[in-house]
This record gives C-alpha cells, structure tokens and sequence, in this order.
C-alpha cells in the first residue's frame, strides 16, 4: 500500500511538482487545440519565434554584464524549444556544454579559478567602459575624469549641428 500522494515507485510528489505536472497537462491541451487551426498554429509559432529569438537576443547583450546573461538565454531558448524541434536540439548541447564548463571550473585549483575570474571581472569592466557606464556613475558623484570616457562615444553620439557660413543666409524675400 503506498501513502497518499506518492507513486508506487516511492517518489512523493510535493506541491511544486503537482502543480507543474498540472500546468503542463494545462499547456499541452491548450497547444494541441492551437495546433487544431493552421492560421491560428501558424501565427502561435511565429510568436514564439520571435518572442524566444527577441529573449536570447537580449540574453547575448547580458552576457558581458553582471548579471543573468546565461539565465535569459536558456529562457529564450526554452521559448523557441516548446516549439521547434531545433531549438530543443540547441538548448540541450548549450546545456552540456555550460554544465561541461562549470564542472571544468569545479575542477581546477583555486588559481585557476581566480585568473579565470579575473578575466571575466576584466571583460565586463571593459564592456562597461566601452558602453560608457563608468562615465555615467562617475557623473552622478562629480567625478568627470577623462579616462572614464568611452572611445566609442564619438561614434553613437548624433553629429554637432553645421556652422553657418557668413555669407551663405538664403534669402527669403526683400525687406
């Protein structure tokens, strides 16, 4: 005799997994009277598509920020994977490979590890710096040095406004 709420194999099932055994039971019957119309099937999958594209977009953009960069991808890619059988392929190989990368991290000494903190710190510094984010917070204290400058600034800043030449007003009319 098992106890109430588990299985015969002895797994209790807790709250959590009911529930998400119950939201997906929800979604699967909801996408298959989706998939029941073609129009209605077609745009659901373009949606996702770019819905899930548009969050690992924004994922890649993360990534260089302290932040949940690689979070935001494998959501993306968890959006585009209920979907399309090609995103459940990718999700799964950048799942190893991150999982791969993190017990390869596990593994390594202490010094190891730290240079290879250091060079992602560094990166992110760097990114910061180029996205012109140390100017912005040095601004908000009143430290305006030079160096907190980007390089890149000139470039994504509009152009000044042209000089006017003397001599060259339009005429508009006679006074």
């Amino acid at each position: 005799m098992t106890a109430a709420g588990s299985t015969t194999s002895g797994r209790r099932y807790t709250p959590v997994r009911r529930k998400y055994r119950r939201a997906k039971v929800r979604y699967r019957a909801f996408r298959a009277g989706v998939a029941r119309r073609p129009v209605l099937d077609l745009t659901y999958r373009i949606t996702m598509g770019v819905l899930g594209t548009a969050i690992v977009i924004i994922g890649i953009i993360a990534l260089p920020a302290p932040g949940p960069g690689w979070a935001i991808i494998f959501l993306g890619l968890g959006v585009l994977a209920a979907e399309f059988s090609w995103a459940q392929r990718l999700l799964h190989w950048v799942r190893v490979r991150y999982d791969g990368w993190v017990a390869w991290m596990g593994r390594q000494n202490r010094v190891v590890q730290l240079l290879v903190m250091t060079l992602i710190l560094g990166t992110v510094a760097v990114c910061a710096w180029l996205f012109g984010i140390f100017a912005t917070v040095g601004g908000w204290v009143g430290i305006h040095w030079e160096w907190l400058h980007s390089p890149l600034l000139p470039l994504i800043q509009p152009p000044p406004p042209p000089v006017p030449v003397p001599g060259s007003e339009l005429v508009t009319g006679p006074r």
